[in-house]
């Protein structure tokens, strides 16, 4: 569990992040949706530690994040999974090669074992064999997702955060990697955070949703709750996704 309280964040005078707190779940996928500018891609950096808050708690089960040394951080920072927006996949070296980078990284493991994690890890976003030894510009842009989702559970990581991890891709391909990370969120019952605008992520997988406007909290609930909020600034970002979707199928 991950549980937010009362989270600040402002760069050069301009206020971000306005007391933001929540609880994120494990074995859950867990939304935090808003317009562009709102928020989000801060509030997942914060949480995971890639930007310093100015005022608040960050609590990984009974831990804060906030107030821990420096070194107890780069051990819990191995707790952590991180798909980047745009996949951030090192060109330089094979499929193979980037799932096993942080077992080089941050573990001991012998080769035989690193590479039977690797083929346990490619395996379960379903990458064949025979994509282990291509190069991230050689496949499609959804396997390149599935390899950066790989190589962010290569180290069983208990928390996993997805930053648009969809963005790019064609709606089928991007309810496939929507499917895949609720599959592995569930099956190694990890607290899983997915920042998004696509109200298809939402409707798929959205079982805890966090919605921010302008850096505050404005709405929290289920996908089978967030038709009916109440909450209009809720209910003009659905609609406002809806005509985008409707525009782009035409």
């Amino acid at each position: 569990m991950i549980r937010l309280n009362n989270i600040h964040k402002s760069f050069d005078g301009n206020e971000v992040l306005k007391g933001i707190s929540t609880v994120f779940e494990p074995g859950k996928t867990n939304l935090i949706i808003g317009r562009s500018g709102s928020g989000k891609t801060v509030l997942l950096k914060s949480i995971c530690g890639l930007f310093e808050i100015d005022k608040g708690e960050i609590w990984y089960n009974d831990r804060d994040f906030t107030q821990i040394t420096e070194k107890e951080r780069k051990k819990m920072r191995q707790e952590i999974g991180m798909v980047f927006q745009g996949g951030a996949l090192f060109d330089s070296i094979n499929v193979e090669g980037n799932v096993r980078f942080p077992l080089d990284m941050f573990t001991n493991m012998t080769s035989v074992e690193k590479q039977k994690r690797v083929e346990f890890c490619l395996d379960h976003v379903n990458i064949e064999k025979k994509a282990f030894r291509l190069s991230p510009s050689e496949i499609s842009g959804g396997m390149q997702k599935r390899v950066a989702i790989a190589r962010a559970i290569a180290l069983n990581p208990k928390y996993l955060f997805c930053d648009e991890p969809n963005s790019g891709l064609d709606p089928e391909t991007a309810t496939v990697i929507d499917k895949l990370i609720q599959a592995l969120t569930k099956e190694f019952q990890m607290t899983t955070i997915i920042n998004t605008h696509d109200m298809n992520s939402v409707i798929e997988i959205g079982e805890s949703v966090l919605f921010i406007s302008k850096g505050e909290k404005e709405w929290t609930g289920s996908k089978t709750e967030i038709l009916s909020s109440g909450n209009q600034k809720l209910e003009d970002f659905i609609f406002a996704n809806k005509l985008y979707a409707q525009m782009k199928g035409k």
